[in-house]
């Protein structure tokens, strides 16, 4: 069933979309499965294990579900120094 999300990106996965958010229509059941379905779309090269995921404000992991409506943002991986 598909599931109407409004999607966030931050820093190099805004680049890589080419917007900072948008509304997309996808078949998910999890988090990993919206960042893997974007990740092929914009092109991103970034591991997912090295990336942060929140729904609707609350960090969350990759195995979190997603339902209808939600507010999905995605963080790449932060550089220390």
């Amino acid at each position: 069933m598909s599931k109407t999300l409004t999607i966030r990106y931050f820093a190099i996965f805004r680049e890589h979309a080419g917007l900072s958010e948008e509304t997309v229509s996808l078949e998910v059941e999890t988090a990993g499965d919206v960042f893997e379905l974007l990740h092929a779309r914009h092109g991103a090269r970034e591991a997912q294990g090295q990336c942060k995921v929140a729904i609707n404000d609350q960090l969350a992991d990759w195995q979190s579900p997603v339902r209808d409506g939600d507010t999905v943002l995605l963080f790449p991986p932060v550089a220390g120094g």
